[in-house]
């Protein structure tokens, strides 16, 4: 007796998605609510948990597929699944044995079967020239992810100089012809609507971007002072997001509009303080919320920040932690950006881009001195926002980033 598997209620108006990846394969055991598929909505990776106990059976869609919620995508097989891990060899073979060692690449590199492998991990396997059976995965069971593979590739060790003479001929052909492919990749549901909603962004708001810059001696500083005893009360790290989420609280209650949007010939405004946060997800960026950040602690904040990276790499995040914000703040910083002009996220009115830090020559009471720098960019929707306002909404946030003691009593 055979169990469908129906594609589950995946949050309100979101009525189909896209398969990403079969986690299980026909013939694979499988347990009760174990996870056996991933779904792309248009925000986040849905994973798909059978049923009931029994054996994989047949997969009603492929990977890339549209599925609509409801949809029957596979069925689960009553029994243990040990039939399939002991199936006899076709007759006539003469290496009954011989399977056996085929299974020691999957067990050092995960999930190696290309059709279990989601399509941004195919592409960085033909990008980086990486075997990936040799790769062990960390994601969710063991499985590959984007990342493996990238670092897989920049441990590799450099090709060594041609000793031998016999090496020459092998190279010919592609110096000669070369060998060039191309690969089609179908956009993943979450990059579709990454790239409309960029779109519309630049389409519907008046968009432009003001920057300044930071000293950031002050929280080095402090982080440096406390960053044991935080962690020891905390149980987190005390990183810069946790300053800079706080300074944009109090530079948003100061200048309204920045944390308010149009709604048709209207403004919202808030008296509260969501913060959208960029956090870089396997399948993309993803911006999860955190509500009421005005409220919380330092130390909440990023206790907040630090679930949401981990379970944004596994792709755990709910549809509802992605949903409303009032304000968006990027950190290009982490991977060496050292300026830009970031774009805001609909229907929010400005966004704030955070960069990486480097030591710069300043004048500090008439003598050049070296100090930690950080560019600081502030894009926003100039329909709502004068720019008299995005300016002083960046220097309340530098003077609380360079004096922290404003954030303790509110100045």
């Amino acid at each position: 007796m055979a169990t469908e598997v129906l594609v589950p209620v995946l949050g309100e108006s979101i009525t189909e998605a896209t398969l990403g990846e079969w986690l299980k394969q026909p013939g694979d055991p499988v347990k009760a609510d174990e996870p056996i598929a991933s779904l792309e909505t248009d925000k986040v990776s849905v994973e798909v948990p059978s049923p009931v106990a029994g054996v994989m059976g047949a997969h009603a869609v492929q990977p890339g597929d549209t599925v609509s919620v409801g949809a029957m995508i596979a069925t689960i097989d009553a029994g243990d699944g040990a039939p399939a891990k002991t199936a006899a060899p076709e007759a006539g073979s003469t290496t009954a044995a011989a399977p056996a060692p085929a299974a020691a690449p999957q067990e050092a590199g995960g999930n190696v079967d290309a059709a279990a492998l989601s399509p941004s991990v195919r592409r960085a396997i033909l990008e980086h020239g990486v075997d990936p059976a040799t790769v062990k995965g960390s994601g969710k069971d063991g499985r590959l992810t984007k990342e493996d593979i990238v670092a897989a590739a920049s441990n590799k060790p450099a090709a060594a100089p041609a000793a031998a003479p016999a090496a020459a001929p092998a190279a010919a052909p592609v110096a000669a012809g070369g060998e060039r492919r191309e690969e089609r990749v179908k956009m993943t549901r979450l990059r579709q609507t990454i790239a409309r909603r960029l779109k519309e962004a630049q389409d519907t708001a008046a968009l432009l971007t003001t920057f300044n810059d930071v000293d950031m001696t002050a929280v080095i500083e402090a982080r440096t002072k406390y960053k044991d005893l935080f962690e020891k009360k905390h149980g987190v790290r005390l990183g810069f997001m946790g300053f800079f989420v706080k300074a944009a609280c109090m530079a948003l209650k100061d200048i309204p509009s920045v944390n308010a949007y149009i709604e048709g010939d209207e403004i919202v405004y808030h008296d509260y303080a969501d913060i959208s946060v960029a956090v870089s997800a396997p399948q993309g960026l993803v911006v999860p919320v955190i509500r009421s950040a005005d409220q919380m602690s330092v130390a909440q904040v990023e206790k907040t920040i630090g679930d949401f990276g981990k379970r944004a790499k596994e792709g755990t995040l709910k549809m509802d932690e992605m949903k409303g914000g009032t304000f968006t703040i990027s950190n290009g910083g982490v991977f060496g950006s050292l300026m830009s002009t970031p774009i805001i996220n609909p229907p929010q009115s400005a966004v704030l881009g955070l960069h990486r830090i480097e030591d710069r020559p300043v004048v500090r009471n008439g003598q050049v001195v070296v100090r930690p720098m950080m560019y600081l960019a502030l894009s926003y929707d100039h329909r709502i926002i004068d720019g008299r306002e995005a300016v002083t909404f960046l220097a309340a946030l530098k003077n609380a980033i360079e004096d922290p003691t404003r954030l303790l009593i509110d100045l």
